[in-house]
């Protein structure tokens, strides 16, 4: 018998086994896609079409997966959208192994597929809250945080090796196999949830969850900071490939970068799974504040040692903030709402990582390399310092007033004042669901 608390739980057990075989499978697929894309056409244009497919119905999608997130069950949302995942990487890996992949059939499969993780995203926080008490949910947020942090970490390897002995259309297979499998798992597990108040309109629906950001101030504004964060990660991984190879050694330079942010992402969750900060969003946003130490340093041309250790520490405050953000946001946002507002999070998030795209090579032919990435820098680090000034950030799990209070020591068994923890608690999630 597992003696973890967590492994005893049969239904988080299964999730947590479905989902880290998915988050293993989905760290294949960047360079599997990417190297897939180029050989069958030989165009960066191509790629950016492919991954266009991909992002557009996620963004524009998102709301709506809230909504259904929130009416129905997520366990039967999530499960469908991996079968929905399953197929798309299964029909690509189909594509690609039999020699012949049309570029359509593949930026279709993008689109389906990005399309079925609008509806996915917001459900992971509901499958959480209901099969984790609240006393357990910061472990299990940890859990998820190192696996997917590993996953991120040995992903490329693993991805090289697929590619180099089988070919990119087996990385989609196995990306497809984990879908099924995780959906299998679903089928296994029952999860509480809190059925909705009748009948709603569409928009009803949109503006309460809209109104459940807007009313909270350590919320909203850790999620401008956090969009920040996105934007300017953009814009490094935009100009960073280049500088690295033209002015700081050469390719081994800018593997060397990801390499060490990837330790440093898995280090920060690690350490996020013991820490109990007394003040958890201010932590975490300041945590995210290091990320313009990197930006900062590119721009400078410093040593690449520097830049390397820059970059670990900054991946290292993502890392952290993951954990910590889901438990606290858990803690503090009732269950009616909980994957819309959890779909306002990953829209407004992943809405600045385009700008950033489409606006670093755009600085950078003006002003040169250096002037976006000092930009970035400022932004981030301003957004992210700047969130200390909100009172709603400096008093979350400190006791202050219009805070959560704590019913059992660390910052995981938060609830709001007056509720209890009768498990009316939520999550927001920056991961697709498993």
């Amino acid at each position: 018998m597992p003696s973890h608390p967590l492994l005893r739980n049969r239904p988080f057990r299964l999730l947590f086994l479905g989902r880290s075989l998915s988050l293993i499978g989905d760290a294949v697929i960047p360079a599997a896609l990417s190297l897939a894309v180029i050989r069958a056409t030989g165009s960066a244009s191509a790629l950016a079409l492919v991954l266009g497919c991909a992002m557009g119905p996620r963004l524009l999608l998102l709301p709506l997966g809230g909504v259904v997130g929130d009416r129905f069950n997520a366990r039967t949302v999530a499960l469908g959208t991996d079968v929905v995942r399953c197929l798309t990487q299964l029909f690509v890996g189909v594509e690609l192994l039999g020699g012949d992949p049309q570029l359509w059939h593949i930026a279709l499969a993008s689109a389906v597929g990005g399309a079925a993780s609008a509806f996915a995203m917001p459900t992971l926080p509901t499958l959480i809250t209901g099969t984790v008490d609240g006393k357990e949910r910061h472990a299990a947020n940890s859990a998820l945080g190192v696996v997917k942090s590993t996953a991120m970490a040995g992903g490329p390897a693993l991805a090289g090796l697929l590619i180099k002995y089988a070919g990119p259309g087996w990385a989609f297979v196995l990306d497809g196999v984990s879908f099924a499998v995780s959906a299998c798992l679903l089928a296994a597990i029952r999860v509480r949830r809190v059925a909705p108040e009748g009948r709603r309109s569409l928009r009803r629906d949109l503006v309460e969850g809209w109104q459940e950001v807007r009313c909270r101030d350590w919320y909203w504004t850790s999620l401008v900071a956090h969009s920040a964060w996105n934007g300017a990660a953009a814009v490094l991984t935009t100009l960073g490939p280049a500088l690295a190879v033209k002015e700081l050694g050469g390719e081994g330079v800018w593997i060397g970068i990801l390499q060490a942010g990837a330790v440093g992402l898995l280090l920060g969750s690690l350490l996020a799974g013991r820490a109990r900060p007394r003040r958890p969003i201010l932590t975490a946003n300041l945590g995210l504040a290091t990320y313009a130490l990197p930006l900062g340093l590119l721009a400078a041309e410093a040593p690449a040692p520097i830049v390397i250790g820059a970059y670990a520490v900054a991946q290292a405050g993502l890392g952290f903030l993951s954990p910590v953000w889901e438990t606290s946001v858990q803690a503090a946002i009732p269950p009616g709402v909980l994957a819309r507002v959890t779909s306002y999070d990953w829209l407004l998030s992943m809405a600045a990582m385009p700008l950033g795209y489409v606006l670093a090579p755009l600085a950078a032919d003006a002003w040169g390399v250096a002037a976006p990435l000092w930009i970035a820098a400022c932004v981030v680090g301003v957004a992210c310092v700047g969130t200390a000034a909100v009172p709603g950030v400096r008093r979350f799990g400190a006791g202050g007033a219009g805070a959560p209070r704590e019913v059992g020591g660390g910052y995981g068994q938060f609830t709001p004042d007056g509720e209890g923890d009768t498990g009316r608690s939520k999550n927001v999630s920056r991961d697709t669901v498993a």
